[in-house]
């Protein structure tokens, strides 16, 4: 996101350098695989969340460190295993080779099972998360990414469904992408012990937001070229994906995109805390082009 608002740099600086600090750093194969998949760049949009919602309640830094930290954790081994070659079989991933291109199959893999469990460290390990708060972030988690959340939306993915309804691929994103979105906010939300109402109106937002992330990257996928998004561009198109813009068409892609992020914002209006970054992220997400 460094090339899109000023004000998301410092988190980005501020996750950059909590995951350095949390990851491994000696000279072996694993540990190199690790940090070059985790510390290579990236949106760093789930940790972003996670501080934006926190800072609408009362949360200590390094809490708000230890819940950004393993979102993105998770987040990062997620991709490590969707580009191997029995997922998605991608070849780039931010701009550089993805994991398996660059370590082999066999070391991809066990670097994502490794960062896995590092994401439940984050928050277990942490000295500003109330024991009673880290079972409920665990479980929170847990559901995100597991067979009912972004396992669930991968393996949809992969199927070899050519008849998707606009409602089926909103399922299949709300579980690949959106669940952990959500989710994010909601951690967020519940670490800086803001009410139930008010962590409500932040996982409303996250679908919202969740469901066009996802659309714009169908539209990313067709538009942005390989040096500006970062991926191979028409990868979906190759892969014979079924997506927004071959769905219902390039142009309600786009407005749907932004009626989604416009109901977000409407959403997020309603809470008792400033939510005027949340509103400017939603923009962010529905003109991005990486």
């Amino acid at each position: 996101m460094a090339n899109s608002h000023n004000w998301i740099t410092p988190y980005e600086k501020r996750i950059n350098s909590a995951l350095g600090s949390l990851l491994p750093d000696d000279d072996s194969i694993l540990s190199k695989a690790i940090r070059y998949s985790v510390l290579n760049g990236g949106k760093r949009l789930r940790p972003l969340l996670v501080y934006l919602s926190s800072e609408l309640g009362n949360s200590s830094p390094e809490a708000q460190d230890s819940v950004s930290c393993a979102v993105e954790l998770i987040h990062c081994y997620s991709l490590i295993h969707d580009d191997l070659p029995s997922m998605d079989d991608d070849s780039l991933r931010r701009g550089m080779p993805t994991c398996h291109k660059e370590f082999g199959e066999a070391v991809a893999i066990l670097a994502g099972d490794a960062i896995q469990p590092m994401a439940y460290y984050s928050l277990t390990n942490s000295k500003e998360i109330e024991d009673k708060h880290k079972v409920s972030l665990v479980s929170l988690l847990a559901e995100a990414c597991g067979q009912n959340g972004m396992v669930e939306g991968q393996i949809l993915d992969i199927s070899e469904n050519k008849s998707l309804s606009i409602e089926d691929l909103d399922y299949m994103h709300s579980k690949k992408t959106g669940s952990l979105i959500k989710t994010c906010l909601e951690m967020g939300g519940l670490i800086s012990y803001l009410p139930e109402q008010e962590i409500n109106l932040l996982s409303e937002y996250g679908e919202k937001v969740g469901l066009a992330f996802q659309i714009r990257d169908d539209i990313i996928d067709l538009q942005s070229p390989t040096e500006i998004s970062g991926k191979t561009q028409g990868a979906d198109i190759l892969q014979k994906k079924i997506t927004y813009p071959n769905l219902i068409g390039m142009e309600r892609a786009k407005k749907r995109t932004i009626e989604l992020c416009e109901e977000a914002q409407e959403t997020v209006k309603k809470l008792s805390g400033d939510s005027t970054k949340l509103i400017k992220l939603s923009d962010f997400i529905s003109n991005r082009n990486y």
